[in-house]
């Protein structure tokens, strides 16, 4: 997805993202079920300059659930809160926030545990947010940071581009669209992109969406008023100039080879 002049997302590639959540051509479905469905795209086709047809590499997943007892405005605040996000995302094993970028912008940190036996992940990406009278829009892409290279005990994924979008369907209901165009590093077994695409996903959104479900009883007892996401002057985080940020490509990374640990994972399955 190109961008403007800018790091910082403008109006078109919100308008982008919101395209690609809602459209259906080229979007395989592999899950549709207990009002969830999960959709891979269909590999675009590229010439390269030696006029031979090349396959993107790069996985791109959609997920859709219909929810029917949380608010788009709930669910929105979930996925800002980072202090929330440690009761219940059990694959973190550090987030926080760096710095502040404009009113709706930042960058931060994230890391998780990936299924034995890869090894664990981290990602720097710049975050974005919209909210409107009939949706709300989160977007994020992975970014170089001075301060924070690679480490050597993390593979340093890429977000090429992820996101979500809720739009309300009532007071208390919503529809909630995952979209996520990321490059895991690594040398990815077949059995984990299957995994991610049709099992993994999936459980995803029902977590977000039990923490939802949680999330104004635990907030009214953990700083209420305080959301600097939707107050932007509530928000302690320095700013930083967006110039000292650039785009992270993943062919800058090393490529942790994890190609061998197939057998041993297919030996666990099988027993």
């Amino acid at each position: 997805m190109s961008r403007g002049p800018g790091i910082i997302p403008d109006e078109f590639m919100f308008n982008e993202f919101k395209r690609q959540c809602l459209s259906t051509e080229n979007w395989h479905n592999k899950y549709d079920k207990n009002d969830m469905e999960v959709w891979v795209e269909g590999p675009p086709v590229s010439t390269s300059t030696s006029n031979k047809v090349n396959l993107s590499k790069v996985h791109k997943i959609k997920c859709r659930m219909n929810i029917k007892d949380v608010s788009a405005a709930t669910m929105y605040d979930v996925l800002h809160d980072s202090q929330y996000r440690k009761s219940w995302d059990p694959t973190m094993l550090e987030s926080f926030d760096i710095a502040r970028l404009a009113p709706n912008a930042d960058v931060g940190y994230y890391s998780w545990i990936c299924p034995k036996p890869l090894k664990n992940r981290d990602v720097v990406t710049l975050r974005s947010w919209q909210v409107s009278e009939n949706e709300y829009v989160i977007i994020n892409f992975s970014v170089k940071h001075p301060k924070y290279p690679p480490r050597k005990d993390l593979v340093r994924a890429v977000s090429l581009l992820t996101g979500y979008l809720f739009k309300p369907t009532g007071p208390n209901s919503c529809t909630f669209t995952y979209l996520s165009q990321a490059d895991p590093r690594g040398s990815l077994p077949k059995w984990v992109v299957n995994k991610a695409s049709q099992v993994l996903a999936p459980k995803v959104l029902r977590s977000v969406h039990k923490a939802g479900q949680s999330y104004p009883a635990w907030k009214a007892a953990n700083s209420p008023d305080h959301k600097p996401w939707l107050y932007p002057i509530q928000s302690e985080l320095a700013m930083m100039d967006p110039a000292q940020l650039s785009i992270q490509r993943g062919d800058s990374l090393e490529n942790v080879d994890e190609s061998s640990s197939r057998d041993v994972q297919e030996n666990e399955d099988s027993s």
